[in-house]
């Protein structure tokens, strides 16, 4: 993208410090910049307010269903071509980036940098790794056959034991995985595990750490238990998916290893109003409450003490509609502010895009949102899309 734009009369919000200045905001080739050349583009933007544009730490984008094992059997033309409409109505609802924590891969990544298709700058990490009968093995309990073929759609791919799975992270970072993604607990979606198990062997884990750490990238874990967490959060694992079933001890593990806890309340409000009308199990469905009360109080034990916490949504099928209401849920225990820093500033942290987006800073990318009404007061401009004036990607107005 190229070109320059300035916005007028902004009232611009720093997510860092939580400060409102008055002034111009100007954008050349992509970037904010101190001063635009003559003649650029301008937009009046008085009344409004200027934040970075917002970030999105969990998603999957190929989940077309919430029927995940059928995935696998579905045309990845069709799935790609879904992918395509959901990250357009993501970028629709301000989110500029997004991070993939299975199915998408560098084909959907590549599309949308060269212009391909509409949506949100996307880090991916290809399949996730999942032992046999873990949370990325989709197959039921009569089914023995498995087709890990890479043509095909899918969340997960199976691996078990030490080489192997080193095998396998070699092969998604050889991808170019931006990290790699573990399934360290069961899970709501999976046919044949429970939510309180443990996944893989502390060797397996820990392998898979090393080999991501070599390549100078993490390991996104998910994970529910307190059990789950920490063993992990011990093991090295970066970033923990969900959390929902934390303890004292897991928020000594997240500080002392400068970890980052990644919520995802929407899924499961979502899940249990509406899952089963988009595909999802019965038996799946009759575990959403095992976590979904659990999810608030967790994410209010880890913020209350000081624990860097990132936003993500982890929504399936139909129910990416519902992305914007993470923020209000949170709000039930965090600031506004707070809640705006996970899906800016600390979400570039993880990222590892610190000053590159989530920020409003000469440099970075100019990735912006412009919103009627004060985000700080009042968390629900976020919440709901019909207050945004205008979302810009890379200094190009991309709505309103």
């Amino acid at each position: 993208m190229n070109g320059s734009l300035l916005l007028r009369n902004a009232t611009l919000l720093d997510p860092a410090t939580g400060h409102y200045t008055e002034g111009d905001l100007h954008c050349v080739d992509g970037r904010i910049t101190e001063e635009c050349p003559d003649g650029t583009r301008s937009l009046d933007v008085r009344g409004a307010v200027v934040l970075p544009g917002l970030i999105d730490a969990h998603v999957h984008v190929t989940a077309s269903t919430a029927d995940l094992g059928s995935l696998p059997s579905t045309s990845p033309s069709y799935v790609a071509l879904h992918a395509a409409r959901t990250m357009s109505r993501m970028l629709d609802r301000g989110f500029t980036t997004v991070r993939d924590a299975s199915g998408a891969d560098y084909g959907l990544a590549d599309a949308q940098a060269e212009g391909l298709l509409r949506g949100p700058r996307l880090q991916f990490c290809g399949r996730a790794l999942s032992q046999t009968g873990g949370h990325g093995d989709s197959r039921t309990r009569g089914t023995n056959v498995r087709d890990d073929h890479p043509c095909c759609a899918g969340l997960g791919r199976v691996a078990d034991g030490v080489d192997a799975v080193r095998t396998a992270a070699r092969d998604e970072l050889r991808k170019g995985a931006h990290h790699i993604k573990v399934m360290a607990s069961g899970g709501i979606a999976s046919p044949t595990d429970r939510i309180d198990s443990t996944q893989y062997s502390a060797e397996e884990l820990r392998a898979i750490v090393l080999e991501a750490e070599a390549a100078n990238r993490y390991v996104a874990a998910h994970a529910y238990t307190a059990r789950a967490v920490n063993r992990a959060l011990e093991l090295g694992v970066r970033s923990i998916e969900h959390g929902n079933l934390i303890d004292d001890r897991s928020v000594e593990l997240f500080l002392s290893h400068d970890a980052f806890l990644v919520p995802t309340l929407v899924t499961y409000w979502a899940l249990k109003q509406e899952g089963r009308e988009h595909g999802l199990p019965e038996s799946s469905w009759r575990k959403v409450d095992e976590v979904l009360g659990a999810g608030l109080t967790a994410l209010e034990r880890a913020s209350r003490a000081g624990v860097k916490v990132v936003f993500g949504t982890d929504l399936l099928g139909g129910m990416h509609r519902h992305q914007n209401h993470e923020f209000r849920l949170r709000a039930e225990v965090q600031t506004p502010l707070e809640v705006i820093r996970s899906a800016t500033t600390t979400a570039a942290d993880l990222l590892n895009l610190t000053g590159e987006i989530g920020t409003l800073a000469v440099g970075a990318y100019a990735d912006l949102l412009v919103v009627e009404g004060d985000p700080l007061d009042d968390i629900g401009v976020l919440a709901e899309p019909k207050h945004f004036r205008h979302v810009i990607q890379g200094g190009e107005v991309v709505l309103g």
